[in-house]
């Protein structure tokens, strides 16, 4: 999957205002914000199905995201077909700063009224991938539109049927123009995602990516979190990781390190302005990563090494069937799952194996550090005790 990076303080708030804390931090990079896939094809949905409904395209569209934001969105496509009962709509993703292989592509919509007690059926249109191995938080057969984006594209399907007359049974076709050529270029092919691109998104907005304008954002979020006489603080890999944090630990905002990729630039910073606690949170695959010793968790520059989840399995009790399967395993997410299955605590000890790399990266600083593996759900499927 192609990468983007999320966070759902780097716009102003529902009240206009600048939000603190994480956001703040985002905000200190200066660079434009985008809309991930998920945000656009949520749009174009919107718009067309009530086009369906009242024969008129509302342009531009606007939707509410998960955290409260309310874009607009002017429409590339419109198109009622009234032989064939669908309406199509197409909004152009903007990526903002962020050097997404997505910006530019046209995301379209197509509904289709079905029969009462429907509910919302997914397609995957051209340019749009299907999932065809397991390990991904989509069955088999199924269009890679990730769980958060169907959510909003259901939620907002909801909306147009109460506010129109409609019932809200729909077939949902999705297409991105040239996605299954700009897929070439994304993950999405080795994780057998095949045909096109993943539909993507957990807060609808994509911050952008500067390596040197991202560390120095960690490191004044650091700055803040001491000045404020913080403790503990939390380095997040993304906004589902630092609602894990906060749900388990109570953390103020101001404590939450958006940590993105860049582990190494947290510890490195954090051993030389120490806090006394500090907790690593994020994606059990991205995790894996640190706990192998990698401190760059982006896909370009580390990936899931496999094998080293079978040596680890091996460790806590699996038998060789069992690390052979974890080493062929499609992703991490599958690995983890295969263990689960055999009883064996394969996010537990990539949790403690991270802390370790973590402590060793800390050279001694007076910092205990604990570790929380979760899945994309915000599930914790593993976590160290702090030393």
């Amino acid at each position: 999957m192609s990468e983007v990076r999320e966070a759902a303080g780097a716009l102003p708030g529902p009240t206009g205002e600048a939000q603190g804390g994480r956001g703040a931090q985002l905000k200190h990079t200066r660079l434009r914000p985008g809309w991930t896939t998920g945000a656009c094809a949520t749009a174009a949905t919107t718009a067309a199905y009530t086009a369906l409904l009242t024969g008129d395209f509302p342009d531009p569209v606007t939707i509410t995201l998960p955290k409260g934001q309310t874009p607009s969105f002017a429409l590339a496509v419109e198109q009622l077909d009234a032989e064939s009962g669908t309406a199509t709509a197409g909004v152009v993703k903007d990526a903002g700063d962020d050097p997404d292989v997505t910006h530019g592509a046209v995301v379209r919509a197509t509904v289709r009224a079905l029969p009462p007690g429907s509910g919302v059926v997914f397609r995957a249109g051209p340019g749009v991938g299907t999932v065809t191995r397991p390990g991904l938080p989509l069955d088999v057969g199924e269009p890679a539109v990730n769980p958060v984006p169907r959510q909003m594209m259901r939620e907002h399907i909801a909306r147009v049927a109460e506010e129109n007359g409609g019932a809200g049974d729909v077939e949902l076709t999705l297409s991105v123009d040239h996605g299954e050529e700009i897929a070439r270029s994304t993950w999405n092919p080795r994780l057998g995602i095949l045909g096109g691109l993943s539909i993507l998104g957990t807060t609808g907005v994509v911050v952008p990516y500067s390596c040197s304008a991202w560390i120095d954002s960690i490191r004044r979020g650091v700055d803040v979190a001491r000045a404020a006489g913080r403790t503990h603080v939390a380095g997040c890999t993304g906004s589902t990781s630092e609602k894990t944090v906060v749900a388990e630990y109570g953390l103020p905002e101001d404590a939450l390190l958006d940590m993105g990729d860049f582990a190494g630039a947290v510890l490195k910073y954090i051993r030389r302005h120490p806090v006394d606690r500090l907790t690593i949170c994020g994606g059990f695959a991205k995790l894996s990563k640190l706990a192998a010793g990698h401190l760059d968790l982006h896909s370009k520059r580390s990936q899931v090494d496999k094998g080293f989840l079978a040596s680890l399995a091996q460790r806590g009790g699996a038998d060789t069937q069992l690390a052979e399967d974890v080493a062929a395993a499609n992703t991490g997410l599958a690995a983890l799952q295969l263990c689960a299955a055999a009883g064996v605590p394969l996010g537990d000890l990539v949790a403690a194996a991270a802390r370790d790399e973590a402590l060793a990266v800390l050279r001694g600083a007076p910092v205990r550090v604990d570790v929380v593996c979760i899945d994309r759900a915000g599930t914790v499927v593993g976590r160290s005790t702090v030393r």
